[in-house]
């Protein structure tokens, strides 16, 4: 994340769980910046609040419940720097509707990390989710390498 997440931006963490890149990424932001962590686990949830303010980094971390149909994030549309979707997508029952959420809350020039386990998903299957994405007005802008994993770099159009 380091190369994309900067000082006072605003990033969605989808799929956060325990945290595992949402502490990161809250350091990363800095005081004036913001993490939304999202996950459809209230355990998960309660047990990333725990470690958010034990690692004193709950001040800038916002967490949400969302649903098997909705992230619950159309609030956020067009004020999100920098998405991130790792090992989740191949979870979700639509993760063509994730994708246009995550799309819409998204600033121009926005970016969405996206990245999936090679042990669930193979590389037709991440190249069609990859598809979905490119039709809602992303370019890839990187194919980091990403240990056991498929993983791109999508850039927001500015229009």
């Amino acid at each position: 994340m380091k190369p994309y997440v900067k000082e006072g931006m605003t990033v969605i963490d989808v799929g956060s769980a325990m945290g595992f890149f949402t502490l990161p990424a809250a350091k990363l932001v800095g005081d004036r910046g913001w993490v939304i962590a999202i996950d459809l686990q209230e355990k998960m949830i309660r047990s990333l609040q725990r470690r958010a303010q034990k690692a004193g980094l709950a001040g800038r971390i916002e967490t949400r419940i969302c649903s098997s149909t909705s992230l619950k994030i159309d609030d956020l549309a067009g004020g999100v720097d920098v998405a991130l979707a790792f090992a989740v997508l191949h979870e979700m029952p639509d993760s063509a509707t994730a994708i246009l959420s995550i799309a819409q809350s998204l600033k121009g020039g926005g970016l969405f990390l996206m990245a999936e386990p090679t042990g669930h998903v193979s590389a037709g299957d991440f190249r069609q989710t990859s598809e979905v994405a490119l039709q809602q007005d992303f370019e890839i802008v990187a194919r980091p390498v990403v240990w056991h994993s498929h993983a791109l770099v999508l850039r927001k159009g500015l229009s």
